[in-house]
Formats: structure tokens, C-alpha cells, sequence
């Protein structure tokens, strides 16, 4: 291995090395309150050293939330090739619910932690509505698909009203068992039970009824 290669794998390390402490300190300590210097501290470095990697917090968390978002994407799109377009719907689903029960401080940063705006049309690499960026484009396109299928009832037939009334779903879940489930003082019922009882009751009460008088096997086989 050469010099450069050599010194860029050392800085491609040591970027790694901030981001998982960046993310770590986000999750447990909110955003307002962890700065770069704060991040230099947790990883022994002086916060000149941080600087020549991200010019500030706002680009730390972009890069976090773009590789994030790649991990989440890359995770959804196996699942999915062979699906019928009601069951893609639930497999997304799944998918999702996997994120944050096995990277919970992957999931915190993405969808728990209060951050500025991106500026307006802007997706989470810079791109503009591509559904190979933006796992919320991805989602509504295949929501999209199946309202054009006509799977949908009438009166939802809006993607967008589809895809956030489902997602808050899930995320409500989610946000539950991450903050609260480890909790004694309620008897959880195991966590993928409730986010399928979820998604089984969303669904039913948005597609066509002759997909759903069939029983849950219209809404969970594949096709």
C-alpha cells in the first residue's frame, strides 16, 4: 500500500471514528447540546482536528444521516423484488421497524432528534425527490403504485396522507420501545407483534374492501 492510500484509509478511519461518536453523543445528549468540541472531547482530539473533516455540526450530521439513510435503503430493496404491491407495503414496513430495533441510535438520529431544515427541495444527499437518496420518496412511490392499481379506497387515494399516516404508525412504536421498553411498569406485548398488528390495521382500514374481506392472507402473502 502506498502513502496516499495509506493516509487516505487513515483519514477515512478517523472520520469513522467521529461520526459513531457524533451519533452516540446526539442520541444521549440531543442535538442542541453536542458541539464539535464537545465530539473532539469524546474522542480525544483537539476540535482543530474535527474541523478538517466538517466545516460544522450541520455537514457532521448530514454525513450521518446520509449514510444512515443509505444503510436504510440498501436494507429495504432485497425485500421488496419479489413482492406483490400490498405486501411491499408491509415488508417497507418491516424493514423500517428492523432499523430501529437493531440500530437504535441510528434510528434516534434519523427520526428522534430535532434538527434544522433542509433547504427546500433539497433530499438527504442533495437530490431532489430521488427515491435512491430519500427512503420517504422510496415509500410514497410504492404507495403511488398501488393507488394507480387501485388498491386503495377512494377517499385514499392522496400518497402522501397514505405514507405519513403509516409511517407515524410505526415510528409511534418505535419511539416507544426505544424510550420506554425496557420499562417494567407496563406488560409489553412483544414489539414486531404490535408493529404488524399495526400495519395489518392500517391497511385494512385504507385498501379497497374486496382485498380485505379475504383475511389477513390478501394482506400478507406475496403475490
Amino acid at each position: 500500500m502506498g502513502t496516499a492510500e495509506r493516509r487516505a484509509r487513515e483519514r477515512e478511519e478517523i472520520r469513522g471514528r467521529i461520526l459513531k461518536a457524533a451519533r452516540c453523543l446526539f442520541a444521549q445528549e440531543g442535538y442542541d447540546a453536542v458541539t464539535l468540541r464537545r465530539v473532539a472531547e469524546a474522542i480525544e482530539y483537539s476540535p482543530a482536528a474535527i474541523y478538517k473533516y466538517f466545516a460544522d455540526k450541520d455537514e457532521m450530521v448530514r454525513a450521518l444521516v446520509s449514510e444512515d439513510m443509505a444503510y436504510m435503503l440498501a436494507s429495504f430493496r432485497p425485500a421488496l423484488a419479489k413482492c406483490s404491491l400490498v405486501e411491499r407495503l408491509k415488508t417497507f414496513g418491516r424493514a423500517y421497524m428492523n432499523i430501529a430495533l437493531e440500530r437504535p441510535n441510528h434510528y434516534r438520529l434519523m427520526f428522534m432528534t430535532p434538527m434544522p431544515d433542509r433547504p427546500p427541495g433539497e433530499g438527504v444527499q442533495g437530490q431532489v425527490s430521488d427515491p435512491n437518496q430519500d427512503s420517504y420518496v422510496f415509500f410514497l412511490n410504492a404507495i403511488q403504485e398501488c393507488i394507480d392499481a387501485g388498491l386503495f379506497r377512494q377517499e385514499f387515494r392522496d400518497a402522501h396522507l397514505v405514507a405519513q399516516t403509516l409511517w407515524c404508525g410505526l415510528h409511534g412504536i418505535a419511539a416507544l420501545h426505544i424510550t420506554s421498553g425496557s420499562k417494567t411498569d407496563v406488560p409489553w406485548r412483544d414489539v414486531r407483534r404490535r408493529s404488524e398488528l399495526m400495519l395489518d390495521v392500517l391497511l385494512r382500514g385504507m385498501l379497497e374492501p374486496a382485498l380485505t374481506q379475504a383475511g389477513t392472507a390478501t394482506l400478507t402473502s406475496p403475490g
